[in-house]
């Protein structure tokens, strides 16, 4: 019996309001628009259904990937055969628990939070307003722009580890440049998080939040499918500086292309595949490597296994 012929059944039994969905194209769930069928995928609603379930996989010795709004990853045109986890999609709670403190599930937007805090008259997340992805995800990756991340205002996180629930206080999060704690312990599930702001002026606030969106529209391929920029900034430079000097803004393979807008997103101009953006993303490593000795290192996270839980 297939393994997840017997899931299938655990679910129904443990989990019977769990959305639980049979071979889902990722390409529905993945700002990329790429992605091929996962063998399971499952949207929870509650962080009690996500401990329930992370204990079945665990029983069946199946590792999952975790999704939150899919705004960071480049998925197999194969797609994967284990179950997703997918976040983004209804765990969505957001409260303001002190005067200036803020708590949220995993899977609310970046963006939302940011105006909710907006609204309750609460400055420092104004930097989030136009990145897409999730808390969930902001929180694994310490997302950030504009000269602010994440680690700036997080107070707490709660994550579903191997051996149990618990709450992570700032200094243990290791937060530095697109990175966490979560970045090596990708078993480990956030399931929510605090964030201490400050009062601030409403109509301030509002400004600059449009600014920021303002400065995204004007500079970077939004109109496109992506997954926001390729690759890490290397130190003492710029990703997309570098591939514009090496001339290849406008450089295609397939569907996939070097923004003509900034050149350090690769874009989907409607039918690219994950081979696509995988060729195009070696061809630019290569060029940049040999024009001016820095190896760009991919920010969009890759996932090509076609073994079960093999992330």
């Amino acid at each position: 019996m297939a393994w997840y012929t017997t899931l299938d059944e655990k679910v129904s039994s443990y989990l019977p309001d769990l959305k639980w969905l049979h071979d889902e194209p990722l390409s529905r769930h993945t700002s990329f628009r790429i992605g091929g069928p996962a063998r399971r995928m499952a949207l929870p609603h509650c962080c009690e259904q996500i401990v329930l379930l992370m204990g079945l996989l665990d029983e069946a010795g199946i590792r999952p990937l975790l999704l939150g709004n899919g705004t960071n990853l480049l998925v197999s045109d194969a797609g994967v055969d284990t179950v997703v986890i997918k976040t983004g999609e209804l765990l969505g709670a957001i409260e303001r628990s002190g005067e200036t403190e803020l708590k949220a599930e995993a899977g609310v937007s970046l963006a939302r939070l940011a105006t909710f805090a907006w609204k309750q008259g609460l400055t420092g997340l104004e930097f989030a307003h136009g990145i897409p992805g999730s808390l969930g995800g902001g929180v694994v990756m310490n997302a950030g722009a504009y000269g602010a991340e994440l680690k700036d205002v997080l107070t707490e996180v709660v994550a579903l580890f191997p051996d149990g629930v618990r709450t992570l206080k700032p200094e243990e999060l290791q937060l530095s440049y697109r990175h966490s704690i979560f970045s090596e312990q990708e078993e480990a599930v956030v399931l929510r998080a605090t964030v201490q702001l400050a009062r601030g002026d409403s109509a301030a606030i509002k400004a600059r939040m449009d600014e920021l969106m303002q400065k995204r529209k004007a500079s970077q391929p939004l109109e496109w499918p992506s997954a926001g920029s390729t690759f890490k900034r290397p130190a003492g430079n710029f990703a997309g500086a570098l591939i514009e000097k090496s001339h290849l803004k406008g450089t295609r393979i397939g569907g996939a292309e070097v923004s003509r807008k900034h050149a350090g997103f690769v874009i989907n101009t409607g039918e690219a595949t994950c081979a696509d953006v995988l060729a195009l993303i070696d061809r630019v490593q290569q060029t940049v490597l040999r024009d001016s000795g820095i190896l760009l290192e991919p920010e969009v996270k890759i996932i090509c296994s076609d073994k079960t839980g093999g992330f």
